[in-house]
């Protein structure tokens, strides 16, 4: 799973459908529905394009689910990870539903993939190897050095982390930690690592080059639209139920909880390098740019046993990430895959951060050849295609993996999507111009909307035309056009409503676990309206302690309000008391910039503030105007300039339309 900053249990305060009934428009017909969200039940296009997939595909295939059960040593049914304050950080219950058949509601291949993403429990993967999985959206790994457990990527927050690991002494005796292997750079693989560590500070850290500026600079400065984004995703506000939320595909989801971090005590920085660690031998891989920034994978020799990070998994990943991220490289990722069959020509165990574990050397080097080869088929054909003159919407359309590779669970679109993935491949290449002067300055969404509607009869015709679309199964032609509808005229009710119905339609259809969320988070935000909380950062104190104070200089920066700094200039030194460090911030041409040394003597006002003073400002325990007037601060120079400047800062908004304008 991708890494977001802004995580931490929630709560939504939904508004009454009845209460949007009276905002204009026209009430719909009432509708039947199924579930507590108002979902509206699958339409006979529905059951047939899911009947197709289910007779396209092999689904009673029972070998992955052997392999997913072999090597159960316990399960852990009923599991329910708390923080202290009683709140849900995760909950298998949850997912209880998930057995037997697809339900209609569920495209029958996701329902597949997340039927086996529900086994759960401890299981030995190979002699001295063991997996807690179904504990988080990722695994956790253990591996018996002769002192202790070298744990391998220790879940996302220290509750479900503290969970596994008391899970798995229970079940295989208290062993003290003796090191922590984290593969990447995303939170789902570090964020657990305070409640393992032992606190004698003897346990070795090791992670890839580039670990800790990538863990803490990912999604500070665009954290907050990142987050929004993962709302819709990951299905947070979305029942879990087979009318909404059922897995990611990579997982059953993130855990809401409290993350942190720690410094490497070793980084690997070269593909090769040979590390014993308590008594057991590494060979490393150094995969930067593939799957994350910062990544490595590792092979056990005495074991055979390859350990393929998120480089690999069970599932076809994102090139490009629906949250948004930078998007990644097809090629290099390929070619990771390919020096790992390479350089680990004798495997005989495959195991990862996600998914389950294969056995066999003939297996193993068919699974990584088609992930391997998945990827750059998709680099590779989309250049092609783009070299024809086609647009990233024609490539989308068009493009389809060859048999061997689509007929492959394991390159089946659960998280990542053929479609989003060759738009990655073109927009890395050539960005968001598709060489069209129509595309070079279109209208912005509202004034064109508006347009469109006008020249389309006005709000009726396009109804006209978008119900009788909707009756013949048209559904991405339903939100296309009722999407401008909605934008033009954001008080139409029934435009509202029958575009959630279109999305609910697209969503029980999406073998993507992220697009069924997004299309149903859609629909809900249609019915019900954007959230009155998003995911906040107050949880997250641990893991901002970590980050370093440029980049949160930056993140001020990026709230500047240009439109108000026009024509001001101010300078300010903020002198981090217990870090010995000062930063200056010199506002000019409405532009912020910064420096890290020594404090300039004609700044506007010195602040003088503790670490800790200023991440609480941060995570809101302390607010910007009681703190400036606290006697916990220091300030030398003009009070009122401080002020000035802060009042220039636009706060993010964590729940900023989507759906609507």
């Amino acid at each position: 799973m991708q890494a977001y900053l802004s995580i931490r249990v929630f709560t939504f305060v939904i508004l009454s459908a009845s209460l949007l009934a009276g905002c204009g428009g026209k009430t719909p017909p009432a509708q039947a529905t199924i579930g507590s969200q108002g979902n509206t039940p699958p339409t006979p296009s529905t059951l047939a394009i899911n009947q197709a997939v289910a007779e396209s595909l092999d689904l009673n295939n029972p070998q992955d689910f052997d392999n997913a059960t072999q090597g159960l040593i316990a399960r852990a049914d009923g599991l329910r990870v708390s923080m202290a304050d009683g709140s849900i950080v995760w909950s298998l219950n949850d997912y209880d539903f998930i057995h037997g058949d697809a339900p209609d509601s569920v495209n029958p291949s996701l329902w597949r993939q997340e039927r086996l993403n529900n086994i759960h429990g401890l299981f030995e993967v190979t002699q001295g190897v063991y997996q807690l999985r179904g504990f988080d959206l990722s695994n956790m790994s253990i591996i018996e050095g002769e002192r202790g457990w070298i744990l391998v990527d220790p879940l996302t927050t220290k509750e479900t982390a503290a969970a596994a690991l008391a899970f798995a002494r229970q079940k295989l005796g208290d062993r003290p930690v003796t090191a922590v292997i984290i593969t990447h750079s995303h939170i789902d693989h570090f964020g657990g690592v305070l409640a393992v560590l032992e606190g004698n500070g003897e346990t070795e850290i090791i992670a890839p080059q580039g670990f800790m500026s990538e863990a803490t600079s990912e999604n500070v400065i665009a954290g907050t639209t990142m987050s929004r984004r993962s709302m819709f995703m990951y299905g947070s506000q979305l029942e879990r139920s087979p009318f909404g939320h059922v897995g990611s595909g990579l997982g059953k989801g993130p855990a809401f909880g409290s993350p942190g971090l720690a410094t490497p005590t070793r980084v690997i920085s070269q593909t090769g390098e040979r590390v014993t660690i308590d008594g057991v031998n590494f060979i490393f891989q150094n995969a930067a740019g593939s799957e994350a920034p910062a990544e490595l994978t590792f092979y056990l020799p005495e074991k055979k046993a390859f350990c393929g990070a998120e480089v690999v998994s069970r599932n076809m990943h994102n090139l490009y990430t629906l949250r948004g991220a930078h998007v990644r490289d097809a090629r290099k990722w390929s070619y990771y895959i390919n020096e790992a069959i390479e350089i680990f020509p004798e495997m005989e165990v495959y195991f990862a951060s996600h998914h389950w574990p294969l056995w066999g050397n003939t297996e193993i080097v068919d699974f990584l050849k088609k992930q391997r080869d998945g990827y750059r088929y998709i680099h590779d054909q989309t250049l092609r295609l783009a070299s024809q003159g086609h647009t990233p919407s024609e490539i989308a359309e068009s493009l389809e993996l060859p048999t061997a590779l689509r007929n492959s669970f394991s390159n089946r679109g659960y998280y990542g999507t053929l479609k989003h993935n060759s738009r990655a491949v073109y927009q890395r290449y050539f960005g968001w111009y598709d060489g069209n002067p129509a595309n070079l300055d279109p209208l912005p969404g509202v004034e064109s909307s508006t347009r469109y509607v006008e020249a389309m009869g006005g709000s009726s015709g396009v109804m006209t035309t978008a119900k009788s679309a909707f009756d013949r199964g048209e559904y991405r032609w339903v939100a296309e056009l009722l999407n401008h509808l909605v934008f033009a005229e954001p008080n139409h009710v029934a435009a509202k409503m029958l575009l959630a119905q279109s999305y609910d339609q697209l969503g029980y259809q999406a073998e993507s676990g992220p697009w069924r969320d997004v299309y149903l988070t859609g629909a809900l935000e249609l019915r019900s309206g954007a959230p009155s909380q998003g995911l906040g950062i107050s949880n997250a104190a641990d893991l901002i302690r970590q980050t370093p104070i440029s980049e949160f200089m930056q993140l001020i920066a990026v709230m500047l309000n240009g439109e108000k700094a026009d024509g001001e200039s101010y300078v300010f030194n903020f002198t981090f008391t217990d870090l010995a460090e000062t930063y200056v911030l010199s506002l000019e041409n409405a532009v912020l910039h910064q420096r890290n040394g020594e404090p300039d003597v004609n700044a506007n006002a010195t602040l003088q503030i503790t670490h800790e003073l200023f991440i609480g400002m941060l995570v809101g325990q302390a607010g910007i105007r009681e703190t400036l007037f606290s006697d916990d601060i220091s300030i030398q120079g003009s009070r009122l300039d401080l002020l000035q400047f802060f009042a220039m800062l636009d706060p993010p908004d964590e729940v900023f339309n989507i759906v609507t304008p």
